[in-house]
């Protein structure tokens, strides 16, 4: 059951009072406070909850605002409930009336507000975010030039049909990999791995049996397999040999467990026969791979407890493979979102159309220019562009010119569109050095992809907070400015 609290804050209340206790208006916590639209995420967030049954659920600014506190400050989820205790502005943030150290909030409701937060929601709440900070600063520099022409508002010049397709804006779209928190895969250390699983299933199936336990072979195979991980450098014979091994013992255990399914009373609990699926598929896929002789299968299974997470190829000098979520992702003026997130390898050159559509049904045209990779420069996305009037960075294909003028112009304008290309190169490197990007540590893939979308969501919400600082870091010199100058000229005129 969900209810709206009144006794929280409202969505409109300004942090004059807080307890009875004055609170800083300038506090980033204060300004976040009015910058996301809670009335508009509660409506998606009443989704979750049918009916007016159980107990009274938590409010929608207490869920968003855990997971967000827990993003900013990159904190656990016991380390995050603890800051809420301690710390009044975040209090304030998260909607409570007053402060209070006592708080009824559990680390484990972490889980719960994730998962109530689908990735597509949070999405959302991102792109609400940026259209208002967009359409708020797009006021402000309209406020500037009235200002400027000395308060009169000048005659609307007549629109003109011709202009009104003409493309404008800059999109910059990059594809890159959010690495999942997992142990790094081998062949035998997977099978080995889910021989343990499979004995610990058989294990629950002989409770319910009267006849004696199979035989496994579960210490020898302990023995090989440590007897191999405690060699440095094994050669291919040996790893080969062990692979076999372990293949072997896993496809007797698989036997045995389908065996004493149908003769006892006990049965496997749903985890277990989640793990058991996941067990049979990566079996045939390394039996086929060693029959084969090959080194790669569609959809390889590379964790047992996650078995959505596939290997993406990027071929970097630190890492050539990660084990992750692929993204693409869509810059504008500062603010990154995802357009494409898949844990599967796919080529991204496809997603520049998809990135042009979602910009022109945003903002009613299409990007002036698109600034990408080597890998989107396509013929394909080449003739889009070319369509629909989009100047697409890069040179042209063919010949370069023989005319040396032309030849350096082409040199100039490439170089200044590839350092306007690196702001997306650092947007990767803000999420993935300073939020959770570089290491998604969630157990689930939709936890996963909520905790990959909230990173975007805070990142640009510290690009407006900082947007925000800065415009009144300015305000307040022009208003010393101006007071200056007021004193400087009642001296004079005295004088």
């Amino acid at each position: 059951m969900y209810e709206h609290d009144s006794r929280q804050i409202a969505f409109h209340d300004e942090p004059f009072l807080f307890g009875g206790l004055p609170l800083n208006p300038d506090n980033r916590w204060v300004k976040l406070a009015g910058v996301i639209p809670w009335s508009r995420v509660e409506e998606a967030y009443r989704k979750n909850f049918r009916g007016n049954r159980g107990a009274r659920a938590k409010s929608v600014r207490l869920a968003l605002g855990c997971l967000i506190v827990k993003e900013q400050l990159q904190l656990s989820d016991c380390d995050t409930v603890q800051m809420i205790r301690e710390h009044p502005y975040i209090q304030y943030f998260l909607g409570y009336a007053d402060y209070r150290y006592d708080i009824s909030l559990d680390p484990s409701l972490l889980t719960h507000f994730r998962k109530r937060f689908p990735a597509d929601v949070v999405a959302q709440v991102n792109r609400w975010v940026v259209d208002a900070a967009r359409a708020q600063a797009s006021d402000e520099e309209n406020d500037d030039e009235e200002g400027s022409a000395g308060g009169s508002v000048p005659d609307e010049p007549a629109v003109d049909s011709a202009h009104e397709s003409e493309n404008h804006g800059t999109l910059i779209i990059d594809a890159s990999c959010a690495p999942q928190d997992i142990q790094y895969p081998t062949d035998i250390r997977l099978l080995h791995e889910a021989r343990q699983k499979l004995e610990g299933m058989m294990d629950t199936l002989q409770a319910g049996r009267t006849t004696a336990k199979p035989r496994n072979y579960r210490q020898q195979a302990n023995k090989e397999y440590n007897r191999f991980s405690r060699n440095r450098r094994p050669t291919r014979k040996q790893i080969r040999s062990t692979l076999r091994k372990q293949l072997q013992y896993v496809s007797r255990d698989l036997r045995l467990v389908s065996l004493m399914q149908l003769d006892s009373t006990a049965t496997l609990s749903d985890q277990q026969l989640q793990y058991l699926d996941t067990i049979t598929r990566l079996y045939e896929q390394q039996q086929t791979m060693y029959a084969t002789k090959t080194r790669r299968c569609d959809d390889r299974i590379v964790s047992l407890h996650q078995p959505y997470v596939r290997p993406i190829v990027r071929g970097k000098a630190s890492a050539g493979t990660e084990f992750g979520a692929k993204l693409t992702i869509s810059y504008v003026e500062g603010y990154a979102e995802v357009t494409r997130l898949s844990w599967d390898a796919y080529n991204e050159t496809h997603d520049l159309a998809k990135a042009a559509e979602d910009y022109k049904v945003r903002y009613g045209y299409y990007p002036q220019r698109i600034l990408a990779d080597r890998i989107f420069r396509t013929r394909e996305n080449r003739r889009y562009c070319k369509a629909r009037g989009i100047h697409l960075n890069g040179p042209p294909l063919g010949r370069p010119p023989k005319d040396r003028t032309v030849y350096d112009e082409q040199l100039r304008v490439e170089r200044e569109e590839s350092r306007e290309r690196n702001a997306i190169e650092g947007k990767f490197g803000e999420g993935k050095r300073r939020y959770s990007l570089g290491l998604v540590r969630t157990r689930l893939q939709e936890t996963s992809e909520t905790q990959i979308h909230l990173a975007f969501l805070v990142m640009s919400l510290q690009k407006i907070l900082r947007n925000l600082f800065i415009f009144i870091f300015s305000m307040r010199l022009f208003a010393k400015r101006r007071k200056i100058l007021a004193v400087t000229a009642s001296k004079f005129s005295t004088s």
